[in-house]
């Protein structure tokens, strides 16, 4: 789809912000991440000389920083191996017009700075180079602002310096860029019984939703429905593309960390996973969750071996996903239907955390 076109390949650049008698062992544990802002002086001689790429300002650096066109011009004509690219700290209009000519003088990146106003200045950078083969990097001082820039005018940037001195920090970033991708499975009813009544979470998101989107929604962290979204309606309802009438309470769902969390658990502004057909997933903000009491239906459906079920509202408007991505209706499914879901193997789960021991749900 044409507003996801800068998603994939996204890069998180990392400038150590650590001391340089801590800059060893701050590279030791780095993991996840290829490119690092460093002088390359630092690196050589290096147990992790070979592993990473440089982006600096230097002739030595694997991806050169400029500062002028006359630097750039003349660093281009240097090498035809490095990547050239031009930073600017943006301050006004004029300096966005600065950023695009740097394009047109063949940088193959360029690092925008904005240090006061980030959102409206990137998006105009966005609008003016989305067509061309130059990459856009800002920089970053916490995981919110990296999750922030990486989603600017729904295509983002396509990458981010992030200075931290803080591991943890790297790996929630990474974390968060590496769960947006689902083998998505026909799962095979084998059981649907009307269960009485109880509560259910309707969540509402602050995005348009598209056909064949929904949320994945399991009695168990390893087995999961892709539960589809509103946006069809009926005779009696209008179209809601924004929400996903979701499941009871206690079912789990897949949040952009990784982590399951109960759907009890989901508030305004949560973020929740949105999953299509074709396991493709993206993160969005809930605007509203409701939990009302409402008659509920179970469904068990097996994958590859596996069992799961899943609890819904039993209502017309709640549908599922078949294998040829058409919908069925909650209130017209029934055993021998493949619906679409997610399966792995089991392994238990601490805080949502998942961890690897014994476990066995039913």
């Amino acid at each position: 789809m044409a507003r996801h076109e800068r998603i994939t390949g996204k890069e998180i650049i990392i400038n150590p912000a650590v001391p340089e008698s801590n800059l060893q062992d701050f590279l030791a544990k780095l993991t996840g991440v290829s490119i690092i802002n460093i002088d390359p002086k630092l690196l050589k001689h290096t147990a992790k000389e070979k592993e990473f790429k440089t982006i600096f300002e230097s002739e030595e650096a694997d991806m050169v920083i400029c500062r002028t066109f006359e630097m750039l011009k003349k660093f281009k004509s240097l090498s035809a191996t490095k990547q050239m690219g031009y930073f600017k700290k943006v301050l006004s209009n004029s300096d966005v017009d600065e950023i695009e000519k740097a394009a047109l003088e063949g940088a193959e990146f360029v690092i925008v700075d904005a240090a006061d106003w980030k959102i409206i200045p990137l998006e105009n950078i966005i609008a003016k180079l989305h067509k061309s083969r130059t990459k856009i990097y800002t920089t970053a001082e916490s995981v919110s602002e990296v999750n922030t820039m990486l989603s600017v005018l729904e295509m983002g940037v396509d990458g981010v310096i992030f200075s931290t001195g803080k591991i943890e920090e790297v790996n929630q970033v990474i974390r968060n860029l590496g769960q947006h991708d689902f083998r998505i499975l026909p799962a095979k009813v084998v059981e649907v019984k009307d269960v009485g009544t109880g509560e259910r979470v309707c969540v509402d998101t602050a995005s348009m939703l598209s056909s064949g989107e929904g949320m994945l929604i399991g009695s168990r962290s390893n087995f999961m429905l892709l539960v589809h979204n509103e946006s069809v309606g009926s005779s009696f309802t209008s179209p809601r593309p924004f929400r996903v009438n979701a499941g009871a309470v206690y079912c789990y769902t897949i949040s952009p960390d990784g982590k399951t969390r109960y759907l009890s658990e989901i508030e305004s502004g949560s973020e929740v996973l949105i999953v299509d057909r074709n396991g493709n997933a993206r993160s969005v903000v809930v605007g509203r969750s409701k939990i009302e009491t409402r008659p509920l239906r179970l469904i068990r459906a097996e994958i590859n071996g596996e069992s799961g079920t899943v609890i819904l509202q039993n209502a017309e408007t709640i549908r599922l996903v078949k294998k040829d991505g058409s919908l069925v209706s909650v209130t017209e499914i029934k055993p021998g239907d493949e619906v679409l879901g997610y399966s792995k193997p089991a392994s238990g789960r601490h805080f949502g955390m998942e961890v690897d021991e014994y476990i066995v749900e039913k």
